[in-house]
């Protein structure tokens, strides 16, 4: 096949790369410069789309020995997952940035303009596994695993993407690429949202929403208890940095249960309150068969690094509810529910739906 190689800088990428020349494909890869303003240097292991990034992609290109080119995305990124960022926290939501780059950017952006050029898949490094029925599966590196930002890759995507590190742990990726002669084999891994290069969240929404202060309130008494300078810092399940004015009556820590935009309001309250037995979604995403037409009993997992759950999944037109056989704390409106189905090849992804409530 003809390939286009996603190729970030990091040593995922390369060696996926370099496997899919091994695999016999003619493989170009492509470097997506994503960032507005690239710095020439990252910060320890946060942030990624720099000056630096590109060179790294373009030197492990070389030594792979392959054609490289950089496309520019940043005002399609910006669009697609930054603003999209700020407008769901905005909303009272907690975005997964890493979903929506997969989505809108990588198979959706670079798929549509790699085909129009011919190609016939993308390769990226990506921690997960496609079986030789095209089913999405769990990388036999759980630690890694990826899957969960992939579920949202519809069935025709996932026919023309690769996923050669499926069968690999990091440990060995790493190990490969030192064996290449690749420079990115011990590069630090890049954090999840890669244009807050700082890590600070909040300063970043603050510096887009500005300061909207409004009141923390305990959800048993009705109490104001704090002050907030902007809701969007705040996600279901935060225990630190609520800075409350009064201690809970039972001396017991209190956290984020939910926000109100419309209010300005963030309501906290003790750690059982925090537990959900039923979970609504809508967008739902299919890929693992034939879309159930009753409910269906599966594992389900609700945020990125989160433990599977066993479920009763039901889809009903452009929504999808999962009934958890036990509570879990933290459910965020604006995350993923992921329903798999547990097999002994690599558990298979079934489908995705953003939660709601």
């Amino acid at each position: 096949m003809k390939v286009l190689a996603a190729m970030s800088g990091g040593v995922d990428s390369a060696v996926a790369a370099a496997r899919a020349v091994d695999a016999g494909h003619d493989v170009t890869g492509v470097h997506l410069a994503l960032s507005r303003n690239p710095q020439t240097f990252r910060t320890g292991a946060r942030g990624c789309c720099t000056l630096e990034d590109s060179r790294d992609a373009r030197r492990a290109a070389d030594v792979i020995g392959i054609p490289f080119y950089v496309w520019d995305m940043a005002e399609r990124f910006h669009a697609d997952v930054v603003d999209d960022f700020v407008a769901e926290y905005a909303a009272g939501r907690t975005p997964n940035p890493c979903l929506r780059c997969n989505e809108k950017i990588k198979f959706a952006a670079v798929l549509d303009r790699a085909v129009a050029l011919g190609f016939d898949a993308v390769v990226t490094g990506h921690h997960a596994r496609l079986g030789p029925d095209g089913l999405l599966r769990r990388s036999v590196d759980l630690a890694k695993d990826q899957s969960y930002v992939l579920a949202v890759l519809t069935r025709a995507q996932l026919d023309r993407a690769v996923f050669p590190l499926g069968d690999a742990t990091k440990a060995e990726v790493r190990a490969e690429a030192a064996r290449r002669d690749l420079a990115v084999a011990e590069k630090p891994d890049s954090h999840d949202i890669c244009f807050i290069a700082d890590g600070d969240t909040r300063g970043f929404l603050a510096g887009r929403l500005g300061e909207t202060p409004g009141k923390v309130v305990d959800a048993s008494t009705g109490a104001v208890v704090g002050s907030h300078t902007g809701a969007y810092a705040y996600t279901v399940g935060q225990r630190r940095g609520l800075h409350l004015d009064r201690p809970a009556p039972d001396g017991r820590p209190r956290y984020v249960l939910s926000i109100t935009p419309k209010t300005n309001t963030v309501t906290v309250g003790p750690a059982e309150a925090l537990e959900v037995s039923l979970v609504r979604a809508t967008r739902p995403v299919w890929t693992g068969g034939d879309l159930p037409d009753t409910p269906i009993g599966c594992e389900v997992q609700l945020r990125a690094h989160g433990d599977v759950v066993p479920a009763t999944v039901r889809v009903d037109g452009d929504g999808l509810t999962a009934e958890l056989r036990r509570p879990v704390r933290g459910v965020a409106a604006g995350q993923a529910v992921v329903a798999y189905r547990p097999d002994p090849a690599g558990d298979v992804v079934l489908g995705s739906a953003t939660i709601t409530g």
